[in-house]
């Protein structure tokens, strides 16, 4: 064999490195291809979100003023029948409007107070509300006070005190009011838009402290 020259031994090591070169770039070529692998499948597009129908708002009745209802001393039973305690002629005047309509708010409250409620719910325009209930003498005869402060006519008929008001609607071209009646631990408070029967809180009065006494029985 012959020995290896000085001029040889560069060429062998040239010959090395190049050899060390192409090892590293196939081993990276296939750390490369084994973490590619295959392509992540594409998602399926996700369906569209389906429009909810929008529920229909119930219709509800009109938003009353408030007034101290509670227990109280009285000798006078409440009514149990919203007609009979009108007369003929009030009840004329109300032939067709509906009474105590679901949605309204008519019947009997929790606090045992009656409800007699006129008119369509959800009509803006044209109803009448009437609660009879029960209402400690100073806490009443506050809020008529502080009503009269308001610019309500008070006075004080038939053994009791009543309060009353008009006024015209913000919006609509009606006119609204209310008419506070308080007798012996009872008030009969009524508020009402565009419709005001004549005689119609006079009516409830007569029948609820009859001057022979004798209160009318509910109609059938």
């Amino acid at each position: 064999m012959l020995p290896h020259t000085a001029a040889s031994r560069p060429a062998t090591r040239r010959r090395a490195r190049a050899g060390a070169i192409a090892a590293a770039a196939a081993a990276a070529s296939i750390l490369l291809a084994a973490c590619t692998g295959s392509p992540a499948p594409t998602p399926p597009p996700s369906a569209a979100p389906t429009p909810s129908a929008s529920a229909t708002p119930t219709p509800t009745g009109p938003v009353l003023a408030d007034f101290p209802f509670g227990p109280s001393t009285s000798t006078t039973p409440l009514p149990d029948d919203c007609r009979a305690i009108l007369t003929d002629s009030v009840l004329a005047e109300l032939e067709g409007v509906p009474l105590n309509a679901p949605g309204m708010g008519g019947g009997i409250r929790p606090d045992s107070s009656r409800v007699c409620a006129w008119g369509e719910p959800g009509a803006a325009g044209t109803w009448l509300v009437t609660v009879i209930g029960f209402a400690p003498y100073r806490e009443a005869t506050d809020a008529l006070f502080a009503l009269g402060n308001e610019g309500y006519t008070c006075y004080e008929p038939d053994e009791g005190v009543r309060c009353e008001r008009t006024w015209e609607h913000e919006t609509l071209p009606v006119t609204q009011g209310r008419t506070l009646y308080y007798r012996d631990g009872i008030i009969v408070d009524t508020q009402y838009s565009n419709l005001a029967p004549t005689g119609y809180t006079n009516a409830i009065i007569a029948a609820m402290w009859p001057s022979d006494g004798i209160r009318p029985t509910p109609t059938p």
